[in-house]
């Protein structure tokens, strides 16, 4: 057996802040990546063409950054389950290391490999949690029960103490000519691009992929746009968020180098206002990984809702009102500029995510499982947890203290597009539309007509009665005697 520990990349794709990565080139300077393309994924019906585009770029950054310090990344397709173990075997492996995930089926397919590491008597070191600040074990109740509210979680969460970033990979050896060899025969492979894999994205990407310009975007935001988080983050025309989403999802940053660039800010705050804006920033930080932790512990969540009132509520099956939805053609214009966004560009922005998910669930009353799939087939970020996470929050059929929210598209447009710029940038047939006609939807027959813009496929108003209705009748029905 050699000195070599294999690193297995998930939703790490970088070499510094990473602590599983860390910990192996501790134990050995023999430290090799390996990612395995997993067709268990990959020939999912909710995999985004935008958001494979961006994971091989980020591969091709990090099999670059391999080679800069001396190593190398190695690139598998097929099951990790056969793969993973059979490239250890087959070099002789002292170790694999990876870093511990949230959801469902990576812990599965986790649980498989460690056995069969096992067998062949091969280590293995996978709890590492890298994505998190905090593990699902450690922000407890204090009944030692996971929340399921975000409140108390932010304020056990905030008051805890926060690692710091860990060493980045300086310097390793990497494989033998011998050794490279042998890594083919036993199925080491060319990076593939999006298109050989059968993905098409001709559009741009809202982040560029790789370490490098994700840690680029974390300066340029903590630097400036991040005090002013608490005012811009609402107006989707604004450049006023991080976008740092899809390298998150990755792991194309680290998470530690991620708060420590809040903290830093919040030492050269000047104002209050900066200050209560960067906790803000924070807060969303945390949303994300209390929806994470929901998942860890709560892995039923993936499969429909937590709350009972919504786990058989009778929603509508109006293929066409869907169909509208998804392509941007309601009549409404906010929630068509951010469909339409979401079509074209692959990113959405989060106050337009939840104007459209509410107007999915609560004015056409479908399910919002079949809009929280279509997300996924869409967002360079989509992300398993925090999708799910956002779509019952806005669905009401989640982990959240208030019964029942409903958004008006008008007075969500009215308050955070108040000019219209944003619906004019999306929504490009109405940019010659009055400002108050587009904001709140009440455009003149003929300017509709002369446009080719159609009139709402639904009445809100009548809509949001309706939901209520149904909701009022469905909590009686699973209500407990």
């Amino acid at each position: 057996m050699s000195d070599l520990i294999l690193f297995w990349h998930r939703r790490d794709l970088r070499i510094c802040d990473n602590t599983g990565l860390a910990a192996a080139r501790r134990q050995s300077p023999k430290v090799v990546g390996v990612f395995c393309l997993d067709p268990l994924i990959l020939e999912r019906d909710d995999v985004a063409p935008v958001r494979v585009t961006y994971m091989i770029g980020c591969l091709e950054k990090l099999q670059q950054r391999y080679a800069e310090v001396g190593s190398e990344l190695l690139i598998l397709h097929g099951n990790p389950v056969q793969k993973i173990p059979a490239l250890a075997e087959a070099l002789s492996a002292k170790a694999v290391f990876w870093n511990w995930d949230v959801e469902p089926y990576s812990q599965e397919r986790d649980r498989t490999i460690i056995n069969a590491l096992k067998e062949k008597s091969i280590q293995f070191l996978t709890q590492n949690w890298d994505q998190i600040l905090h593990s699902p074990e450690e922000i407890r109740s204090g009944s030692n029960q996971p929340y399921t509210v975000y409140t108390p979680f932010w304020k056990n969460w905030i008051n805890k103490p926060k690692s710091e970033p860990v060493e980045t990979l300086q310097n390793a050896e990497g494989l033998t000519e011998t050794e490279r060899e042998i890594a083919k025969q036993a199925g080491a492979i060319a990076l593939p691009s999006a298109k050989d894999l059968g993905f098409i994205w001709d559009g741009g990407l809202i982040l560029s992929p790789g370490e490098a310009a994700a840690q680029e975007r974390l300066e340029e935001f903590s630097t400036k746009a991040i005090t002013e988080y608490q005012e811009q983050r609402n107006f989707p025309a604004v450049d006023g968020t991080s976008q740092l989403s899809a390298a998150l999802k990755f792991g194309v940053i680290g998470i530690r180098t991620v708060w420590q660039a809040t903290t830093q800010a919040q030492e050269n705050s000047r104002s209050e206002e900066a200050t209560v804006a960067i906790r803000t920033w924070q807060q969303e930080l945390a949303w994300r990984e209390f929806y994470q932790h929901a998942m860890y512990n709560f892995p039923e969540l993936a499969d429909g809702a937590f709350r009972d009132t919504f786990k058989n509520f009778p929603w509508e099956t109006n293929e066409e009102h869907f169909q509208a939805w998804c392509e941007g053609r309601t009549g409404y214009p906010i929630v068509d500029a951010a469909m339409r966004q979401l079509n074209e560009s692959g990113w959405m922005h989060n106050r337009c995510r939840m104007i459209v998910a509410s107007f999915l669930t609560k004015d056409l009353l479908i399910n919002p499982q079949l809009g929280e799939k279509y997300f996924m087939q869409k967002l360079i970020d989509g992300d398993l947890s925090a999708n799910n996470g956002g779509w019952q929050w806005s669905a009401s059929s989640g982990m959240d203290p208030k019964p029942v929210r409903i958004f008006n598209p008008a007075s969500q447009a009215q308050k955070f597009d108040p000019d219209g710029e944003y619906i004019r940038q999306w929504v490009r047939e109405l940019r010659s539309v009055d400002t108050e006609y587009l904001v709140t939807g009440k455009i003149p027959p003929l300017e509709r007509h002369a446009a080719g813009y159609p009139e709402p496929i639904v009445d809100h108003k009548r809509q949001q009665q309706q939901f209520k209705q149904r909701y009022q009748q469905q909590k009686t029905v699973s209500s407990p005697q």
